[in-house]
């Protein structure tokens, strides 16, 4: 069975304020994502459910018309399809799970990231 290190691992750099270093397994995909004050993810969708765990900082998501702020020790889920952004209020670490596993980030089809 495979071990991973966070310390370890390179960090992809997505665009100018985050960055990433992610795990993909079978059935899912956990990445810890930094992402530095003001930085903002694009609206986007995917089909995989996502639950997302606040480390250190802050994130204001956008779903559904309303706001929801995460920030850390908290936990968010959002399910498969529904669209979203995001916005970082202060220097952030998050932990996000995908299930299933993101083919798309596998294929470098994640140009919402990369903006």
């Amino acid at each position: 069975m495979p071990l991973y290190d966070w310390n370890q691992m390179a960090e992809e750099q997505m665009n100018g304020r985050v960055s990433r270093k992610a795990i993909h397994t079978q059935a899912l995909t956990i990445a810890r994502i930094h992402l530095q004050q003001h930085a903002v993810v694009q609206e986007h969708s995917h089909v995989n459910e996502q639950v997302t765990m606040i480390e250190r900082g802050a994130l204001k998501f956008f779903i559904n018309g309303g706001e929801q702020i995460v920030r850390a020790g908290e936990v968010l889920t959002i399910p498969p399809h529904v669209p979203h952004a995001v916005e970082a209020l202060e220097d952030t670490v998050a932990v996000d799970v995908f299930t299933p596993a993101r083919e798309d980030w596998l294929r470098g089809d994640d140009a919402y990231l990369r903006r």
